[in-house]
């Protein structure tokens, strides 16, 4: 009977342990993993660790409690056959990007679904959001476009004295001529 409590005890671990990972990533993507080999699965871990991504399989079981847990409706259904999460904590674009590039590469897995926050989101969403700039992308773009009427701005401003000193230069020609 302790032994049982003691297995019950080690899976609440776990399921807090995905509860804490569900609840710390901006965005979360399930994979069907099945027919990736070794070498693959490593270069795959490599991608997701040098962007900050944890990569993990995981019991189905185990991720429907601890998303019924946290209130995250409709996971359940997409939590069958063979299963890997990647849960994305810094740029919740890092993990579906890798993903999306890998599957372009190996045409070997395949999205099942996502979550952004607590949301579910589709395979399309997760595609359109593997799309998006990353955070360091789209603020060199919102500088450039901010730069834009200062520069604009600055190019007038330099324009007035650059007159002036031509009509002068055009009154001194006409004056010595």
């Amino acid at each position: 009977m302790a032994e049982l409590s003691k297995i019950k005890q080690q899976k609440q671990a776990i399921i807090d342990d995905i509860q804490t990972k569900l609840e710390s990533a901006k965005s979360i993507v399930l994979v069907n993993y099945i027919g990736l080999n070794v070498e693959e699965v490593s270069e795959l871990r490599n991608q997701f660790r040098a962007l900050n991504v944890e990569y993990k399989v995981l019991k189905n079981t185990m991720v429907t409690r601890a998303a019924q847990n946290l209130g995250i409706d409709g996971l359940e259904e997409y939590l069958h056959g063979t299963t890997a999460i990647a849960f994305s904590y810094d740029d919740p674009t890092a993990g579906p990007k890798v993903i999306k590039d890998f599957i372009k590469k190996t045409k070997k897995t395949e999205i099942k679904c996502g979550l952004l926050g607590k949301n579910l989101i589709s395979v399309d969403q997760v595609e359109a959001l593997a799309s998006v700039p990353n955070k360091e992308t789209l603020v060199a773009m919102l500088l450039s476009v901010m730069n834009g009427p200062i520069r604009g701005f600055v190019t007038a401003l330099n324009g007035i004295p650059t007159g002036l000193v031509r009509a002068l230069d055009g009154v001194r020609a006409q004056k010595q001529g």
